[in-house]
């Protein structure tokens, strides 16, 4: 008897207990869980300010929370813009689709307003961002995985955001564009809209890959040295830096159509795939194994 209210009380406790992601546990975030922390009076040179977090916040739900109901959910974005924290954290409780985002974040010298966005986008990619999904010991996966989300951002969210912007004028005044970057974009896209689309991407890319590498004191990574790793089975975690930047890289040169979605189930569907045809825009084999041929 007292084996089976043990096996009942874990029971219920793996049942009723918050599912979290990028780790089911909520140990880790859209990165690796640091002591770094930026409060609201830290003297610093860059970052954004609280009326641009809570804007980014605002276009996303406009966007997202009708989408997430369809699905059956309903979207819960936690504004912690006075909380220190250098992070960001999706969770799954019952119909409460959750997403965290924090002002240390925010206000991290190497993130821009297209940054934060991107990070916000992975976080909700986490919800809806299609397949492959990250293994769960605790139940029926939810969550798309680390590399998933980092290409929905690109791939479909932050394009979905930056639709009626004018994306041409915004890209005009950005400084230390990659070449690399540009010359891609220009091969992928056709229209001047969708390639500054592709470079707004990228360069988002390249704020949250700063970010990185400010935490690791290193390089960050570039557009010209694309990971070149294999992996030998699809990776849920976190990829290393260098492969995350060439994540947002192929995400934003997917010419893969808006009204082509993403499915919970199938790692083809609005996206770019080998099995396609597709030669750009795919996910990057450092993360990625295609089950799919």
């Amino acid at each position: 008897m007292k084996s089976l209210k043990q096996g009942l009380l874990i029971a219920s406790l793996i049942v009723s207990a918050p599912l979290w992601s990028c780790t089911e546990d909520g140990k880790e975030g859209f990165m690796p869980e640091n002591d770094l922390r930026i409060s609201v009076n830290a003297k610093r040179l860059g970052g954004i300010s609280e009326a641009q977090f809570n804007a980014v916040i605002d276009k996303y739900e406009g966007i997202y929370a009708p989408i997430i109901s369809a699905e059956g959910g309903k979207l819960e974005v936690s504004r912690g813009w006075t909380d220190a924290t250098v992070n960001a954290y999706a969770q799954r409780l019952g119909t409460s689709w959750k997403v965290s985002m924090f002002g240390g974040l925010a206000r991290h010298d190497t993130i821009t307003e297209d940054g934060f966005e991107l990070v916000l986008c992975h976080e909700i990619g986490h919800h809806i961002g299609g397949a492959p999904k990250k293994a769960s010991l605790w139940s029926n996966p939810w969550a798309s995985n680390e590399g998933q989300a980092d290409y929905f951002a690109t791939l479909k969210c932050l394009r979905r955001g930056w639709l009626n912007e004018n994306n041409v004028e915004i890209v005009g005044k950005m400084t230390n564009v990659p070449a690399t970057l540009v010359s891609a974009c220009s091969k992928a896209w056709s229209s001047e809209q969708d390639r500054a689309i592709c470079v707004r991407g990228g360069m988002a890319g390249d704020s949250v890959s700063r970010l990185f590498a400010a935490l690791r004191t290193g390089e960050p990574a570039k557009f010209e040295t694309p990971d070149a790793r294999v992996a030998t089975k699809t990776d849920d975690n976190h990829p290393a830096y260098q492969c995350r930047l060439d994540t947002y890289f192929q995400g934003a040169l997917c010419e893969a159509s808006l009204n082509d979605d993403v499915e919970q189930s199938s790692e083809v569907t609005g996206t770019c795939h080998g099995s396609l045809g597709h030669t750009s825009g795919l996910r990057p084999l450092c993360w990625f194994k295609p089950s799919v041929r």
